[in-house]
């Protein structure tokens, strides 16, 4: 019998809504793409898309940035990470993540992960002790929460501030609490693959006036931060204005009038990202040999990619020669198992620009861990082939164990 073939791209996002495309051409219309570049009275959009970004965050205050990688690197600069500071974080990342503490000269200590995706907190109330750092970056990554309540009373006892890395989860929840309000300072992306679309772009958001006022100077506002309407007043301002160092980070309008429309659009995505991450999680957890990363009550998630692990008893070349027959087969599959960085797919060893960590626990997840995207442009038919060829191919290298 014949296998079936997908013939849709991975990469495939949504268009750009209408809307957003004809506040985009407004703004190329006016010539004003830099976001302190308006006339009396006029307010940019990058200033707008802040006010609203903060209204919807539930946060006091916003930044738009460039990237959400140098969000991450001006919200460790505010903080106060200094060269040598250690900064402990996710061992299960993306490399901006470590590749931001080292930028503004801190040392990424990582922490090992669970076969859930979370934090490991035996293994970080351990770190605390032997590293005695005093920030933690923690990477929400793809978009699996860890018991934050837990994580805060932890990070509050020993005195150690917290920036989120929110990139993966724009729009989820813990306990009712949105992620990226339980930390200091929290940073978000826009990139393509992210929840909202401006190709590269970023947010800061914060309650602390003196870290917003930071961050604004920090993005490059010269003296124009009185254009900001997401900011405290400039008494907060002239305090540290001759502090901080122009890093060059903003936001241009043009970005911004892309996002604004779509911010109206993220809890609707959000329900149809789930279901079709939900899709993947009760087919393929029913599988022998398949484990997929649990979810808690309490979190409420954007499945807008899905990871599952094989059996740890998978040969580094059964696992790449699963990869290849589902890729023959138009299924796109990442595999952070890979000794050498596979685009986004790169591990801890690969780092080797900070000490190396020995993290066994987390180099065998990293084994097993298998990660996908899921676009919007597919839909539940789509997912159903999907599987089907997943389980197929699994199947096949499954039963060479037996």
């Amino acid at each position: 019998m014949k296998k079936s073939i997908f013939d849709k791209p991975f990469t495939q996002q949504e268009p750009i809504p209408r809307r957003a495309i004809n506040m985009a051409v407004n703004v190329l219309k006016t010539g004003r793409l830099h976001r302190y570049n308006t006339i009396e009275g006029q307010l940019s959009e990058t200033a707008l898309l802040e006010k609203e970004y903060a209204v919807w965050q539930k946060s006091k205050y916003c930044l738009a940035t460039t990237s959400g990688g140098t969000a991450l690197q001006i919200a460790l600069r505010a903080v106060g990470v200094k060269a040598g500071a250690k900064v402990l974080t996710n061992a299960f990342t993306l490399a901006p993540v470590p590749g931001a503490i080292s930028a503004v000269g801190g040392i990424p200590i990582l922490i090992e992960t669970t076969r859930d995706l979370t934090l490991d907190f035996d293994h970080l109330l351990k770190t605390i002790k032997t590293s005695k750092a005093k920030f933690m970056l923690i990477s929400h990554m793809r978009g699996h929460l860890s018991d934050m309540e837990s994580l805060m009373t932890i990070l509050s006892k020993n005195k150690i501030c917290l920036i989120e890395d929110c990139a993966h989860t724009m729009g989820a929840s813990w306990n009712g609490k949105k992620s990226g309000n339980f930390g200091s300072i929290a940073c978000f992306s826009t990139q393509t693959y992210k929840h909202i679309n401006s190709g590269e772009g970023g947010f800061i958001t914060t309650n602390d006036k003196k870290l917003i006022a930071s961050a604004i100077l920090l993005s490059g506002s010269y003296m124009l931060y009185n254009k900001h309407l997401s900011a405290p007043n400039e008494s907060e301002f002239k305090k540290l204005k001759f502090l901080m160092p122009n890093c060059s980070s903003r936001m241009d309008n043009l970005r911004a009038s892309i996002l604004r429309p779509q911010l109206k659009k993220i809890i609707s995505n959000q329900k149809r990202w789930n279901i079709r991450h939900d899709y993947f999680k009760n087919k393929l957890s029913k599988i022998d040999g398949i484990y997929v990363p649990s979810r808690p009550l309490k979190e409420s998630y954007v499945g807008s990619s899905f990871q599952f692990l094989v059996s740890e008893n998978w040969s580094r070349n059964m696992i790449e020669r699963f990869i290849k027959k589902v890729k023959k087969r138009g299924v796109e599959l990442k595999w952070f198992g890979d000794l050498e960085p596979k685009g986004y797919t790169s591990r801890h060893e690969s780092w080797k620009y900070f000490p190396s960590h020995k993290l066994k626990a987390t180099s065998k997840v990293m084994h097993q861990l298998i990660d996908m995207r899921i676009p919007l442009t597919f839909s539940l038919k789509d997912c159903r082939i999907i599987y089907k060829i997943i389980q197929e191919e699994f199947l096949i290298e499954f039963k060479k164990l037996s």
